[in-house]
């Protein structure tokens, strides 16, 4: 009994702690009052998440002081502020700052893209350029260049209709049987040789010319890109972007299961469809300014994944390392290939090729176990 007394009576001691003063709960998550406002974070997420960002500054940085005209720090600062000497302003403007800039646009909405439709699919290969959609927005695209001969914006319609019409294809495929399982990756397989037989036809009923220029984008190419093209992008990014992180919980709740999910309050099925038209328009939207680029949108969100060991998925560091992925992949094939022309669809290719046999042979393991 006096134990009870005594610790009833340091129970009243206690001070009650202020409403106001905000809460740290595993020093991951923060409330500040009663109101349920709460920020959560990990500290290793928001460490990789600053180093891409720092990656990324360098290699824009190298990219715009090298090359056959280098330039020096203070000069490309000049030239970007409007003070620089003519020929730096040529290179940095109009030659190289332009291109670099769509290559982080692209790089960033694809690591977005297939953040987003790996972690609605539940499968590491649920990535856009597995499935078909960017051979779809390809197909959208090519109609546009070669049969209409449209402008920018035209192009960056169709691509978008033709992603979106492919992803509804592969939807009533997959009618009654869900978007898991490597199910989805075979008829997004076969859907995908399909429409590159269908860019084959297009470019055989193409001019020389014509098929020149669609040849060499369907390869992926961020060669002569741009204002207009990093505009384009970065415009869609912006609108894109918002609404996908603002539903990136609700992504994480998805992930765990349609019944868990429900549970916790969230509409499955408007989530999924919000998140799917924005993860085919990203794909598409890149598409559209660069050609089919390989790989960027399945790697980038498993390094990440792996980096900051997250269950779920981390869309800003999807976006980074998708970014610093194919600034990187420009860079080596402008400095390292030159002065050939080598199109950065092939580099990408080339080492998301040997990517994708690792991630194939992983996953066979994990199925057997």
């Amino acid at each position: 009994m006096s134990a009870v007394r005594e610790t009833k009576a340091s129970t009243l001691k206690t001070p009650p702690q202020p409403k106001t003063a905000p809460r740290v709960i595993s020093g991951r998550v923060v409330r500040a009052g009663t109101g349920g406002l709460s920020l959560r974070f990990q500290s290793r997420t928001v460490a990789v998440t600053a180093l891409l960002f720092l990656a990324l500054v360098v290699v824009i940085g190298i990219t715009l002081t090298t090359g056959d005209f280098k330039l020096t720090v203070g000069e490309v600062v000049g030239a970007l502020t409007g003070n620089g000497s003519g020929a730096a302003d040529f290179v940095v403007n109009t030659l190289r700052m332009p291109r670099i800039l769509t290559a982080v646009f692209v790089g960033a909405a694809l690591g977005v893209s297939g953040a987003i439709l790996q972690s609605l699919t539940r499968n590491s290969l649920g990535s856009p350029d597995i499935i078909g959609f960017t051979n779809g927005s390809a197909v959208g695209a090519l109609i546009v260049i070669i049969v209409l001969r449209g402008s920018m914006t035209q192009i960056a319609i169709g691509a978008l209709i033709g992603g979106l019409a492919t992803a509804l294809v592969v939807h009533l495929l997959l009618i009654g049987r869900g978007l898991q399982g490597f199910r989805l990756v075979v008829i997004g397989i076969g859907v995908s040789a399909l429409l590159l037989a269908v860019n084959s036809y297009l470019i055989t009923r193409a001019t020389f010319q014509e098929a020149q220029e669609a040849q060499a984008w369907l390869i992926g190419s961020l060669g002569n890109r741009l204002w207009m093209h990093a505009n384009t992008i970065g415009i869609a990014l912006a609108v894109l972007l918002p609404p996908a992180l603002l539903l990136s919980r609700r992504l994480s709740m998805v992930e765990m299961g349609d019944v868990t999910a429900t549970a916790l309050g969230v509409n499955v099925t408007r989530t999924r469809t919000i998140l799917f038209i924005i993860s085919v328009a990203l794909a598409a939207f890149a598409t559209a300014v660069t050609g089919p680029i390989a790989f960027i949108a399945l790697a980038a969100p498993q390094v990440v994944r792996t980096l900051t060991r997250s269950s779920g998925p981390v869309l800003v560091s999807s976006a980074l390392m998708g970014a610093f992925l194919l600034a990187l992949s420009d860079l080596v094939v402008q400095r390292l290939f030159a002065p050939a022309l080598l199109p950065v669809g092939t580099a990408t290719g080339a080492v998301g090729g040997a990517y994708l046999i690792w991630l194939l042979i992983t996953e066979s393991r994990k199925s057997r176990a």
